[in-house]
């Protein structure tokens, strides 16, 4: 029996000859095997009274052909066979339920994000609910189809369809929010300072686009002794395993330091722990390791192909520590070595620590850099301003972002030590 879906009128308004579709219209592609096409409905008609264009397909392959981005809703003849013959049942020649069902499977798999509707026969209306609890919008009977009626149906399974989407990607917002959230506790840990005078500030900004983690990483912890150990890294890369990969040497390192390792011996475990556990071997890692002694008058320093902290004294400008004998970065020569540095601090200071995000970002639309010297000369104007602490690292960063032009295209991490100052 002919399926009744829908014809255009035969003479569709001209314009110099050539057929003319209001913008605003939607389009609809029909999916049913009727040799003589059945399109019995006269016109379909959208809310704003503009005609709904037809498109029909014999078979999925014609579909998928059809299915452009401007393809609003699909009409699924349920009687279409998933696979010619073989789909049909030696009972009586008619379509399985379960082969019905996979054709609308097949359709929702290659057009997720269109609306379906299914057509089936009235008395099929356990079939026709099914359809609906495995993905199609709505279902329409054959013996009760006409213009107005498809018309409806067409723009409540588009707008059903707009909102289910919607609706997912605010679930999965949420999750994946919930799932940064998570991770970001290990990437961005609370600092263990207790006992200690000095004051902590981070600003953290990954370079990925909607992610919260990059490869960048750091720490402060306080052992027993009094000693407070700061640290910073960045992992080459910027997806979510070199992401992984910096939590990993960041759980590391504060384990390594509270059992007791410092310098040279605890650079060298880390560099085991990355060796086993980076996905390639062309992966490494630079970091900075501070350890401030109890008076906190003094510090410890070891480079592993990092930049060199900043220090700014009251009454001085900021400047970057001296420091000429750095090693090279984890990850790059086996049985590598990195000199630790005693450095003077005095009795009022700010250590800033940094990732080279921050000084890599473009100045303006050329291709100079901020560089170390312009991080400099830029800290040392918000010192001038006043700025300390969290101020002081947020319009630091702030202000890199603004001389890039737009988001730092590398991950950046500031790690703030005060000691003595406002």
């Amino acid at each position: 029996m002919p399926v009744p879906v829908p014809r255009q009128r035969e003479t569709p308004a001209t314009e110099n000859g050539q057929a003319v579709l209001p913008q605003a219209s939607l389009t609809l592609l029909v999916i049913e095997d009727d040799p003589a096409g059945g399109l019995t409905v006269p016109e379909i008609l959208d809310a704003d009274r503009h005609r709904i264009r037809l498109r029909t397909a014999r078979n999925l392959t014609e579909a998928s052909r059809l299915l452009t981005p401007d393809v609003h809703c699909i009409l699924l003849d349920l009687a279409l066979p998933s696979g010619g013959a073989a789909s049909r049942t030696a009972a009586g020649g008619g379509t399985d339920t379960v082969d019905q069902l996979d054709t609308l499977r097949q359709v929702l798999r290659i057009a997720p994000r269109h609306a379906v509707l299914v057509l089936t026969a009235e008395a099929d209306a356990e079939r026709a609910a099914e359809a609906v609890r495995v993905g199609a919008q709505d279902f329409l009977f054959r013996d009760e189809l006409d213009g107005r009626l498809l018309s409806r149906a067409i723009r409540y399974a588009v707008e059903r369809k707009r909102a289910d989407i919607a609706q997912y990607k605010l679930a999965e917002s949420k999750l994946r929010a919930q799932e940064n959230a998570r991770l970001e506790r290990g990437l961005l840990p609370t600092p263990l300072l207790e006992g200690s005078d000095l004051r902590f500030a981070a600003r953290y900004r990954p370079g990925r686009s909607r992610a919260l983690l990059g490869g960048d990483f750091y720490d402060t912890v306080r052992t027993p002794d009094g000693t407070v150990h700061a640290m910073i890294g960045d992992v080459c890369g910027h997806g979510p395993d070199e992401a992984a990969l910096g939590v990993e040497l960041r759980i590391a390192w504060r384990a390594l330091t509270l059992a007791g390792l410092c310098g040279d011996e605890l650079l060298a475990t880390l560099q085991e722990v990355l060796e086993v556990e980076r996905p390639c071997e062309e992966i490494f890692a630079t970091l900075c390791t501070v350890d401030i002694s109890p008076d906190g008058r003094r510090a410890g320093l070891c480079l592993a192909g990092h930049p060199a902290p900043l220090i700014s004294r009251p009454g001085r400008a900021a400047q970057l520590l001296p420091y000429e004998n750095s090693g090279p970065a984890l990850g790059l020569l086996p049985k590598a070595r990195w000199p630790r540095r005693q450095v003077e601090l005095g009795g009022a200071w700010s250590l800033m620590l940094y990732t080279d995000g921050l000084i890599e970002g473009r100045v303006g639309d050329g291709r100079e850099r901020l560089g170390q010297d312009g991080m400099v000369e830029m800290i040392n104007r918000h010192l001038d301003r006043g700025l300390s602490g969290e101020a002081l690292l947020e319009a630091s960063v702030t202000e890199a972002r603004r001389l890039n032009g737009g988001e730092l295209t590398d991950d950046v991490a500031v790690v703030l030590l005060s000691r003595g100052t406002p």
